[in-house]
């Protein structure tokens, strides 16, 4: 495994640990701060609200990734993340916390987009899928270590404490892009007028087959971000995120094995399996009633994001217009905010905060899992090869 990528490619990878570390630390413990403050009912409003204010932002992302620069778009996001961090301990009411949910979701709207851009500059092209496998492995240590950690920090030094180590993690996190190089050339002073967003700056048609896998599968990670943490407290099990711990450890297990699975097999077929995998742990989370199997589903649930996910993005530079690379990844993440919002907003109909309505929550994200099943088998035998 040649690991020669170059220094941008290692400090953008520590900063993205970083900067997912930042906001996955105080997910786990949102519901019950929610619910503390009277809101109970809208549980499923503190993902929706994030992912809506991403999916918002990606158009404006994607063409300033383009025209001012990458690095300058991933500050942005990052400025967010510190700036809301900081806001949350003035939380005293369910509508201003959700106002904050809201802005810190263009934190997330703009520094993967810029990040992400910066990565396919940099990535040999038949390295694509071992370099994004990597990559992604920051982001899961990152998503993993905030999730399993954030509930001891809570628990032990209280929510405050929580949002300010939050935004110090994304301080942290643009420190390590200083360095970083810019890969665009001839970027653009910023001006007004690159605020104006036309269709063609909100979606690149030649990555539409991947947005379409990406929202049917995400639609699944927000069903997973908004139960977990309930599930855990159901259990016993004092850490909300606890789930994410052995998530962590199985998604970066099958990444070291299997990031150059699809240079070699192809993107289609790679993500067939891993929605496969998706599927089954969509159906084995529908059916958790204990420690053995809550750890059981996390697992699978870690092993197919871990197949899946390098992969959609290691497509997405396949079939990226080099001019447009920025409005590529937005259109991946405006997919990946809608499938989001898609999975945590069914919570709002059929979960209503008791175990016995769980199970229907998660037979939906297994049909969604179906349909992106469906969906490239059909892409698979009616278009030509893709990578």
């Amino acid at each position: 495994m040649k690991l020669n990528y170059g220094k941008n490619f290692w400090l953008l990878s520590l900063s993205m640990f970083f900067f997912m570390t930042s906001f996955n630390l105080i997910l786990p413990e949102l519901n019950d701060f929610i619910t503390e403050l009277g809101g109970a009912d809208k549980k499923g409003l503190v993902i929706m609200l994030f992912t809506i204010s991403a999916a918002i932002s990606r158009p404006f992302s994607g063409k300033l990734t383009d025209t001012i620069g990458r690095k300058k778009v991933i500050y942005l996001g990052i400025l967010f993340s510190m700036l809301v961090s900081w806001c949350y301990p003035f939380s005293y009411s369910v509508l201003f916390f959700l106002v904050l949910r809201f802005l810190h979701g263009f934190s997330a709207g703009f520094t993967p987009t810029g990040t992400t851009a910066l990565l396919t500059d940099i990535i040999p092209a038949q390295q694509r899928g071992q370099a994004m496998g990597i990559w992604g492995t920051f982001i899961s240590l990152g998503f993993g270590v905030g999730q399993f950690s954030g509930s001891w920090i809570g628990n032990s030094f209280g929510m405050d404490a929580l949002f300010i180590i939050s935004g110090i993690t994304s301080l942290i996190s643009g420190l390590f892009l200083i360095k970083v190089e810019e890969t665009l050339k001839n970027p653009q002073k910023f001006d007004g007028s690159q605020l104006k967003v036309r269709w063609k700056d909100v979606i690149e048609p030649s990555v539409v087959p991947v947005a379409i896998v990406m929202a049917l599968t995400a639609s699944c990670s927000g069903i997973i971000f908004v139960l977990t943490p309930d599930m855990s407290g159901f259990l016993g099990i004092e850490n909300k995120g606890f789930f994410f711990g052995f998530y962590v450890i199985s998604t970066i297990f099958v990444r070291l094995f299997s990031s150059s699975l699809s240079d070699r097999i192809g993107r289609r077929e790679t993500m067939l399996i891993g929605i496969s995998m998706l599927f089954i742990s969509m159906l084995l989370m529908a059916h958790v009633d204990s420690y053995n199997s809550f750890v059981a589903a996390a697992i699978v649930f870690g092993l197919a994001t871990g197949v899946s996910s390098p992969t959609l993005f290691a497509w997405t530079a396949d079939l990226s217009h080099i001019r447009r690379r920025g409005v590529g990844a937005g259109t991946i993440f405006i997919a990946l905010e809608i499938g989001i919002m898609i999975g945590s907003s069914s919570t709002i109909i059929t979960y209503d905060n008791t175990v016995n309505s769980i199970q229907s929550v998660f037979y939906f994200g297994a049909a969604m899992s179906l349909l992106a099943i469906t969906y490239l088998l059909w892409h698979k035998a009616n278009r030509e090869s893709e990578f």
